[in-house]
């Protein structure tokens, strides 16, 4: 089943997905791509008649982010009067979400409060043991070394441990809740599912609250522990721990200015929101002991629309711990290039994808021809974008660390491009097989990287060789793919010339470089490219365009993608700071101006599809204007920061430059 979240929340342990009415989609532990322990887990009110399930459509929804942090306020409104007021946090240290339901009615209530969880521990449903310890008050489900418990304050008064079956259903806790009475059944194995109920005297206008603590742990010992120490705190000592936790890593962020914005209506609030949102989230989807990311958290884990975004590539995270080193947390290179070094195949490329320890995740690159070899230019590429922004002792040692694995990769794309033109591969967007303008940028990006480190390295017959290949892939590049029409053909699929746009062909410029806006001819052809991607991928959504993937894209209805907008509105910022100027008649003023009020359009766009709590999408529905498929995708955080501190440095140089004036 497809559970797209509108938030998630956690820790370096534990990793929530939630809807947007407050009901949890996923539970992971203790990694972000493993284990996915929840099917269901929600609130549901019992009014002395019936039975009212809080993700239902009777219920209204208002959901946010307590500001500057992962802390979740959800609200919800019933047509009878019910409201209840949802803050969910992770405590910081401890893989244990704390969620606090406060419940108002507007008439009498004399009924139950009902917390209902379908686990599968373990990601499995079929082998799961589960009971309440009634002395405990802790309904706990385990398999294996997994275990999940229910703990509340106040305690709970009821309960039941059932089968999750219809088959056997007097025994099943989703039925038990309906004449508002639980049978407390007290443990049971195979496949079950459990409830704890509550007593719900309400008078008009009344509050009742219930605080519910759903931990993790490897034993069942350390899962006492941890649900019985939290229970002592008071909750707003955890929620002031959990929102200084934040705030305190936020504060090592590059600091925003943004003069001159404040024409644009509340635009500059927004970036700063989304600015910070994006460092959230990001920390959120690191894996924080072996360095790599989820791509997003898993919402199809059974492949049945997609082949799954619960894993870690090599393409994407590259991008992404770039955009936080430029950002301010520079520590997100230093453990992402280690594990790529451990994760380097024996013939120096990198896999499709990994699961976050490093082992080969599920994958249609098994082959030669089915590899992703951008995979291992975008590597390279990064690794020395980072060097060169390194310093002294730190400089010295990075080189020494990741020589070898430079070496290898360097000369396996050397061996994948002898004509000039890599060999037959996948595409980035992991649906055609040939030779693609995108891969061949990546790995010319990839051995001028490598080509430099070489040098730095005392290796300058080697430097020569791969800078001497990389400037072969350059022109082999333009040659063959350069359209009188003015753009790069997709590439060769079948043996022959594909000439649809592909958005991803804009790569030659952003963010590899095989196009310089220094150099006059090739700044034409940048300009090109992005008028021919506006004029043929633009999806008119949401008051302004986004950009599709390629012409007749017909993945999840052929979307927007805020990958591909914000692909563009980099290009148009960088291309803007990259203009030559002059302080006396400058030619180039209102071209540089376009280009940043066009890219703005496209930043505001991309922001209109988030979530309502702000998260950024992979797509945008390109009817409803709605973010579409996996949410959040990491990718568009990187280039959402990536976007902000390029118009940054905009606004501060024209400031600067006004100021001189």
């Amino acid at each position: 089943m497809i559970k797209q979240p509108n938030v998630i929340l956690g820790n370096a342990e534990l990793l929530v997905t939630m809807g947007r009415k407050g009901e949890l989609f996923g539970f992971f532990y203790p990694r972000r791509d493993h284990a996915q322990h929840i099917d269901e887990s929600l609130a549901c009110i019992h009014t002395g008649e019936t039975l009212l399930w809080t993700n239902s459509n009777d219920w209204q929804s208002i959901q946010n982010y307590i500001e500057d942090t992962n802390i979740v306020s959800t609200k919800l409104y019933h047509d009878s009067g019910i409201r209840i007021s949802i803050l969910d946090l992770v405590h910081p240290d401890v893989p244990v979400l704390i969620r606090r339901f406060k419940i108002q009615s507007q008439k009498k209530i004399s009924g139950k409060f009902y917390y209902y969880s379908n686990f599968n521990v373990g990601e499995t449903s079929k082998k799961n043991s589960g009971y309440c310890d009634s002395k405990a008050r802790l309904i706990v489900q385990y398999w294996q070394d997994y275990y999940i418990g229910i703990h509340s304050m106040p305690e709970f008064s009821e309960w039941q441990v059932g089968k999750a079956m219809d088959t056997i259903w007097w025994t099943n806790s989703r039925y038990d809740m309906e004449d508002g009475k639980l049978q407390n059944n007290k443990e049971d194995i195979g496949n079950i599912n459990n409830a704890a109920g509550w007593d719900l005297e309400l008078e008009a206008d009344g509050t009742n609250e219930f605080v519910i603590f759903i931990g993790a742990a490897p034993t069942r010992n350390l899962l006492y522990k941890r649900m019985q120490e939290l229970s002592k705190l008071p909750l707003e000592q955890i929620f002031e721990k959990t929102r200084e936790h934040w705030v305190m890593w936020l504060s090592k962020k590059q600091v925003l200015k943004m003069p001159g914005l404040e024409g644009y209506n509340n635009l500059r609030q927004e970036l700063f929101n989304a600015y910070n949102r994006s460092l959230l989230v990001l920390y959120l989807m690191n894996d924080h002991e072996n360095g790599s990311f989820v791509a997003a958290p898993e919402f199809d884990s059974n492949f049945e629309k997609c082949g799954g975004y619960g894993f870690c590539w090599n393409r994407d995270s590259s991008e992404l711990v770039l955009a936080l080193k430029h950002s301010g947390y520079p520590e997100y290179c230093d453990r992402f290039f280690k594990w790529c070094i451990r994760t380097q195949l024996p013939n120096g490329s990198w896999f499709q994808r990994y699961w976050l320890d490093g082992s080969k995740a599920p994958s249609w690159g098994n082959f030669d021809y089915s590899t992703q070899i951008d995979e291992t230019g975008s590597t390279l590429y990064a690794m020395d974008v980072y060097y060169r922004i390194l310093e002294g002792l730190k400089k010295i040692e990075f080189l020494e660390e990741v020589w070898v694995s430079v070496l290898r990769a360097a000369e396996y794309l050397m061996k994948r491009t002898k004509t000039g033109l890599h060999e037959s591969c996948m595409d980035l967007w992991e649906t055609y097989y040939g030779i693609f303008t995108y891969t061949n940028a990546s790995i010319y990006a990839g051995l001028m990287g490598a080509s430099h480190l070489a040098e730095e390295n005392g290796e300058a017959g080697m430097a020569r060789r791969w800078k001497k290949r990389a400037e072969f892939i350059k022109q082999a590049t333009i040659d063959r793919f350069w359209l009188q029409e003015g753009y790069f053909a997709k590439g060769v699929i079948n043996e022959k010339l594909d000439k649809t746009m592909d958005a991803s062909v804009l790569a030659t410029y952003i963010p590899f470089g095989m196009l310089s806006p220094r150099n006059p001819v090739e700044r034409d052809m940048i300009f090109f490219l992005i008028e021919n991607i506006q004029k043929k991928l633009s999806s008119p959504v949401n008051r302004h365009y986004g950009i599709r993937r390629y012409e007749n894209d017909s993945y999840i209805n052929g979307n927007p993608w805020l990958v591909t907008t914000l692909w563009l509105s980099e290009a148009m910022f960088a291309l803007a700071l990259a203009l030559p100027y002059e302080k006396e008649k400058d030619q180039y003023e209102e071209t540089r101006k376009k280009l940043t009020e066009e890219g703005i359009r496209f930043l505001k766009w991309s922001l209109a599809g988030t979530t309502s709590a702000g998260l950024l999408p992979e797509q945008v529905d390109k009817s409803t204007g709605r973010p579409a498929w996996a949410i959040p995708l990491g990718w568009s955080c990187s280039l959402m920061l990536d976007n902000i501190l390029l118009l940054d440095k905009i606004c501060r140089r024209k400031a600067g430059n006004e100021a001189e004036g």
